[in-house]
């Protein structure tokens, strides 16, 4: 069994308020602290990768030690602790399930977005090639099948499957919605909902079940991870264009390099006049970084930086709300709401 050396508290919950995107005092979130040291031996676990020919598991030990905030795999072990202490092998399985296709589906994002940077790293496209990450998240994918079947758990293996599939359909939405001049806000919330939240939906969905939640509390924090998915979808597109590449870990204004149909483009688009498209039409003939620092001060002036941070914040609100108002008797609401109060004060 695996069991945290840290000895669980169950304080009363009570309600967060967020000054949203005021930075966290990080080393004040002590249940998130437990959670991702409660992670790290399994973390390590899946980072030794053994096998041969070392060509093809060498990057799937490179891009699991690159870090990052394993939010996911916390979310697991989080929703878990709504109904339970001590944790199980399975539940220790599907987060690292978890953590293994989130990384799956960066090695083949890194690939369709010529992405140079992850983590502040080389991606493995550029320190390998193109072929060697697809094959080595190839592999990675049916490690995380590996995984889900010795869980054993058949429900939770078609809810994955359902996860995965509107994964793959938010990519090719993503895609497509690049080649179109206007994208409704609506169709890229829905995108993003598939993309992005699902993962999170599924993560809090699978750790509650595991932990004894019925079906219709199952599906309560499924759609709780939705809304937190869609606040940290909107943020991560800010943080794209108005992050600290320092900090963010990758290059800077990406999105509007490739005129990706975010929230922020959208807003800012919706906003201008037929004039102001023009000008940012020509602006494309001009350097990288002329182009972002003029996209940028549309974004701006237009007022769609402030709005999309608004919005995120509802989502954040929302989902605090839901998570306040969740009945648990048994269980420890802090752990996930640390991690709510995380992703809202992040800066990466």
């Amino acid at each position: 069994m695996f069991t945290s050396p840290i000895n669980y508290s169950k304080p009363k919950t009570t309600t967060t308020v967020l000054l949203f995107c005021n930075p966290i005092n990080f080393a004040l979130l002590n249940k998130l602290k437990e959670l991702l040291a409660d992670l790290e031996p399994a973390i390590a676990d899946i980072i030794n990768q053994p096998g041969s020919p070392r060509a093809v598991y060498e990057p799937i030990s490179y891009i699991l030690s690159l870090g990052g905030k394993r939010i996911r795999p916390a979310m697991v072990l989080a929703a878990y602790k709504l109904y339970k202490e001590d944790y199980t092998p399975e539940v220790m399985q599907v987060a690292q399930a978890v953590e293994m296709f989130h990384n799956f589906t960066l090695l083949h994002d890194d690939i369709m977005d010529n992405s140079p940077l992850r983590r502040g790293q080389e991606t493995v496209h550029i320190k390998w090639d193109d072929a060697t990450a697809i094959l080595s998240g190839d592999l990675l994918q049916i490690e995380v099948y590996e995984k889900l079947a010795e869980v054993g758990n058949v429900e939770i293996l078609k809810l994955f499957n359902a996860m995965g599939r509107e994964l793959c359909e938010g990519q090719m939405n993503d895609m497509q919605f690049e080649q179109m001049d206007v994208v409704s806000n609506a169709d890229y919330l829905d995108m993003i909902r598939q993309k992005t939240a699902v993962l999170l939906g599924f993560s809090l969905q699978a750790g509650a079940l595991l932990g004894g939640a019925s079906a219709q509390e199952g599906k309560q924090l499924y759609d709780l991870g939705i809304s937190i998915g869609l606040s940290f979808q909107l943020m991560d597109d800010y943080l794209d264009s108005f992050g600290d590449t320092a900090k963010v870990g990758k290059r800077i204004g990406g999105d509007i390099l490739e005129k990706k149909k975010t929230y922020l483009w959208n807003e800012m688009w919706s906003r201008l006049d037929a004039t102001a498209h023009q000008e940012i039409e020509a602006v494309y003939t001009k350097p990288e970084v002329e182009i972002i620092d003029f996209v940028k001060t549309k974004m701006d002036e237009s007022g769609a930086k402030d709005y999309t941070l608004e919005l995120a914040q509802k989502y954040t609100s929302k989902s605090l709300t839901a998570l306040n108002s969740f009945d648990t008797p048994s269980g420890d609401k802090t752990y996930l709401e640390e991690i709510v109060k995380m992703l809202a004060g992040r800066e990466s």
